[in-house]
């Protein structure tokens, strides 16, 4: 089972900034070549896929894509593999956030 990580600024007191607005995340994630964004997530099973709508940051990791979702102003991604640590930490400390689980 994957746990799921939220990359949030709402737990810091003195930020002028608490939320990660969607026009932080587009630029930020445009300078990134590996990340592309969409406004649907499509899952694909063995017997039937299923679309969400959103605002998706999806990266590009090896054969596989891994989305961080921006949802009220915070970015989740459900840890599927290890590789996906760093890139979290990485993103956490760029947009100067934290990170929680759940």
């Amino acid at each position: 089972m994957n746990q799921r990580f939220r990359i949030t600024r709402s737990m810091q007191e003195n930020n002028m900034e608490p939320s990660i607005s969607l026009e932080e995340c587009k630029d930020y994630f445009a300078a990134k070549p590996d990340f592309t964004y969409s406004q649907v997530l499509t899952i694909k099973g063995p017997e039937s896929t299923m679309s969400i709508d959103g605002d998706f940051f999806m990266w590009k990791a090896n054969t596989t894509e891994v989305p961080f979702r921006l949802y009220m102003g915070d970015l989740y991604v459900a840890i599927s593999n290890e590789v996906v640590v760093p890139k979290m930490i990485e993103i956490a400390t760029d947009l100067r956030a934290d990170i929680v689980e759940g």
